[in-house]
């Protein structure tokens, strides 16, 4: 059975595994799969390990190390079970130590495996060759008074763990780190194990650093508490971009000043507006957001200015806008530039005199409204085009911004994704490992022309896709994008060692790509749509230029693939 074994983890084929390796040599990155790898030096390693073990001592060295292992386990029984799904257990169980070997971490010989994940059996006897970390004590550390090799027991014990779907533990019986012939682990369930409790704190985190996390979040809570306070949060963000506009915002805050946001779609305009509102002397009073370009033109002014009864068909009371819902707070009025020229009328006399009439009415109602407007079209175009008046636009534009898009604050995505996760681990009642290497990697080169909306929607879309401790990919984030058409740059490993380049006749077959991925048209017409857009920065008449179409049959084409409401 030795032999057997032996020969199994010899001579399978790991040409599955070899060829996730990849060199992009001229983004500076390793790749296996969708995780970033590093080559490092044992040396490194070795002087590492020594500070580690000077500053914390023995038993919290080991313990770190052990960790260090488990969650590069962790990683790779993940992977093993994508790669070989269909394969018999012992297949799909002997990619962990193969992975160890392919990555020079220890050379493991099987001496016995015994397998049953129906009934939960698992008894494994290794030998572990040329392990790095008995390498690293014999060359610089020298002997030491118990087994050395913690990150490769760590990543045993994790692997089969995650692999059998109950804990199981590896120990190390005998090892070279501390004067025996040979290293030799042994693995069993955590039960088994007389002292497996006191070997599984190893797996927990010090107390000491529980308890600087404890305090660290303690203080991030307060301090987040006081800038609420103190009015200071507008959204998340941390970019000099964003940060600016935020200041610029925050001067005009505590007065009554209108202001006017400027932005791309889905650059959190809103976010904004009701962080305004609640810096200002206002923020008890109502908050009222109203989307014009959803209302139909026809019953826009009854909607934000009221209608009295029989004012017109269907008229069968009389009720109040919005306006007079938002008294003494705040109204924002989102994609402003789409009010009739009788709701702009109307808008400039509530701006001006505080006070408005009902539709179909002539009582006068008295007022008082903080005007908070935001438009993605240029309204200084649209004065000149004669589809808005100036007078409102100078009475708007007193205090206007320019929320910046998130191409332009890409060092915010890591805040954000953080911020969605959450949300939407909570609301899918899963947790999944985050985004992969390769995930983070992309998010930071895409180019994001539906902004902040649309990371929130790939990441919900991530999150659906990929199950509870799985770690999201990049096809789970996204259906179809220009970007991931083309075929990219990297070198391939394969298991024969030979290192190749893509071929760059690949690299100009994108149509292929669209027809052999079977794309659909509606797919390839959206991804067409949102870079007019992009490139246009939403302004639908040029983008419709762009795109050799009229302006309706854009708007049209935009609200069916709902990058517009």
């Amino acid at each position: 059975m030795s032999n057997a074994l032996k020969n199994d983890i010899v001579e399978t084929d790991i040409k599955d595994l070899t060829d996730l390796i990849k060199f992009s040599y001229e983004d500076g990155k390793v790749w296996f799969g969708e995780q970033r790898m590093l080559l490092m030096h044992v040396s490194a390693m070795a002087a590492f390990r020594r500070e580690l073990l000077n500053s914390i001592g023995i038993e919290r060295a080991k313990g770190f190390f052990l960790r260090l292992g488990y969650q590069a386990g962790i990683r790779d029984a993940e992977l093993s079970r994508r790669l070989r799904p269909n394969s018999k257990d012992i297949d799909i169980y002997l990619t962990g130590p193969q992975l160890h070997s392919i990555k020079g971490m220890v050379k493991p010989n099987p001496i016995k495996i015994d397998i049953d994940q129906k009934t939960g059996h698992f008894y494994a006897e290794f030998e572990w060759i040329n392990s790095w970390e008995v390498e690293v004590v014999q060359t610089e550390l020298g002997q030491m008074d118990e087994p050395a090799c913690w990150s490769l027991l760590g990543y045993a014990c994790a692997f089969t763990s995650a692999f059998m779907g109950r804990e199981i533990i590896f120990r190390e019986v005998s090892c070279r780190g501390c004067g025996d012939e040979r290293c030799l682990i042994v693995g069993k369930p955590a039960k088994v194990w007389e002292d497996h409790e006191e070997f599984s704190q190893y797996f927990k985190a010090e107390p000491i650093i529980e308890q600087l996390y404890s305090l660290q979040s303690q203080v991030n809570s307060l301090r987040s508490n006081l800038e609420r306070q103190q009015g200071q949060y507008y959204g998340i963000g941390q970019s000099a971009s964003y940060k600016e506009a935020c200041m610029k915002i925050d001067k005009a805050a505590q007065g009554k000043v209108s202001v006017l946001l400027l932005g791309e779609t889905g650059v959190g305009k809103e976010v904004i507006a009701r962080s305004v509102h609640l810096r200002s002397k206002r923020a008890e009073q109502p908050f009222i957001a109203v989307n014009c370009a959803a209302i139909p033109q026809d019953l826009i002014e009854a909607e934000l200015f009221g209608v009295e009864k029989g004012a017109f068909t269907g008229a069968t009371q009389s009720r109040a806008g919005r306006f007079e819902r938002a008294d003494k707070g705040t109204i924002f009025l989102d994609e402003v530039v789409e009010l009739t020229p009788r709701a702009q009328a109307s808008l400039l006399r509530v701006l001006q005199e505080q006070e408005l009439e009902r539709v179909g009415g002539s009582q006068i109602h008295n007022v008082n409204v903080r005007v908070i407007a935001a438009t993605n079209e240029s309204l200084e175009q649209a004065v000149n085009n004669g589809k808005f008046r100036a007078d409102l636009y100078y009475r708007l534009s007193v205090f206007p911004v320019k929320i910046p898009p998130l191409r332009d604050r890409i060092d915010d995505i890591p805040l954000l994704v953080e911020h969605f996760l959450q949300k939407f681990h909570d609301d899918y009642s899963k947790r999944t490992l985050g985004l992969s290497d390769k995930a983070w990697d992309y998010l930071s080169k895409y180019s994001w022309p539906g902004n902040i909306r649309e990371l929130e929607n790939v990441i919900e879309r991530g999150v659906i896709l990929t199950d509870s401790n799985e770690t999201i990919s990049v096809d789970s984030l996204f259906s179809s994008t220009i970007e991931q058409l083309q075929t990219n740059s990297e070198d391939h490993v394969y298991s024969n060692g030979a290192v190749v380049k893509t071929s760059e006749k690949e690299k100009d077959n994108w149509i292929d790509e669209i027809l052999e991925r079977e794309i659909s048209l509606d797919a390839v017409e959206k991804i067409l749509t949102e870079s007019a857009m992009a490139k246009a920065k939403d302004n639908i008449s040029k983008a419709a230029r762009l795109l050799g179409v009229t302006r309706p049959a854009l708007a049209y084409r935009l609200k069916k693939h709902g990058i517009i409401e």
